[in-house]
């Protein structure tokens, strides 16, 4: 859910759950929400980019959880999972994910499918372009914002459920073995859920996104990958995520991040195999809200495994 209008809230992402805390005031209203977002979006890359699915070369499956802003009653949590594969010896990819977004009193799942097909351009270098089909599933409970008991508000009465709405998207990635790019809106169409004249409004808002990053060997051991993420929304402010990460011995991966006027993150991440990644991420909010007593941070876990058929398949684990 994008926005919800005739509520006193002022992003639920940045101003953390007003709405629980402030119940339900009149007047103002909420523009724009962003889409999920994530410290280790390095590793999960085909949920906002369509273009990546099959680019790892082979069959990828990975599972997300984030908990946000612990030890604040309704603050978000995400859950994502995907997979994708290459398909055929064209340069087709595809790949399917659901992503599940909770925030207080509203639900949010995506079922998505994606389709890529990938040109090689040089020796080394393959540009990937890739459509997006989704189903976007909402509920909002908004009898939860109910905080009397003996004087409940006739309007507040009536929750959504299971709301469907369908979307497209596309993106462009092009990747060398040490650089990646891309360019991508997972949805295009802003779909307007509710009438003006209703209880309140939620629109679908487009997520622009841009993404790149490079990986230099230092030596033999040593691989440096720094990483950029940018987010535009209309109507919230202009999101940059500035990570930087090192591995060891393809084995050990440790690193940090700047979401910019929001958040320092720490990473560390594990290659179990050849196949299996194991990451962990804490974020610790920079603004008024990271000060808050019952904030603890954000906690997030990633774990994909990679169905690599023969050892040369690939030269090494992937760094993105």
């Amino acid at each position: 859910m994008k926005g919800i209008n005739n509520f006193g809230i002022l992003s639920i992402r940045r101003a953390g759950m007003a709405l629980l805390a402030a119940g339900c005031l009149w007047g103002a209203g909420l523009q724009a929400q962003q889409d999920a977002q994530y410290t280790q979006y390095m590793y999960n890359t085909v949920s906002v980019n369509p273009g990546y699915a099959g680019s790892r070369g082979n069959m990828s499956i990975a599972a997300l959880y984030r908990a946000q802003w612990v030890g604040l009653d309704g603050a978000p949590k995400t859950q994502t999972l995907n997979l994708h594969s290459p398909v055929g010896y064209r340069g087709l990819g595809m790949g399917v994910s659901i992503v599940n977004d909770q925030i207080g009193p509203t639900s949010e799942t995506y079922f998505d499918g994606d389709i890529s097909y990938t040109i090689q351009v040089g020796p080394e270098q393959r540009l990937s372009f890739g459509v997006k089909g989704s189903v976007h599933l909402l509920d909002i409970r908004f009898s939860e914002l109910n905080q009397d008991p003996n004087y409940p508000d006739a309007q507040l009465q009536a929750d959504i459920q299971n709301r469907l709405s369908p979307n497209v998207g596309a993106g462009v990635y092009y990747h060398t073995e040490h650089f990646y790019a891309g360019l991508s809106i997972p949805r295009f169409l802003e779909t307007r859920h509710f009438d003006e004249s209703s209880l309140s409004t939620a629109n679908e808002q487009m997520n622009f996104y841009f993404i790149t990053g490079y990986v230099w060997d230092l030596n033999d051991l040593w691989k440096f990958k720094p990483t950029i993420l940018a987010k535009a929304t209309s109507g919230a402010p202009l999101q940059a995520d500035l990570s930087a990460n090192f591995m060891y011995d393809e084995k050990f991966i440790f690193g940090a991040a700047y979401r910019w006027d929001a958040a320092f993150s720490g990473m560390i991440g594990f290659n179990i195999s050849r196949s299996f990644l194991i990451g962990l991420a804490y974020d610790r909010e920079i603004t008024e809200l990271g000060s808050a007593a019952f904030n603890n941070g954000s906690f997030e876990v990633i774990m994909r495994y990679d169905f690599i058929r023969t050892v040369g398949n690939i030269k090494s684990p992937r760094f993105f």
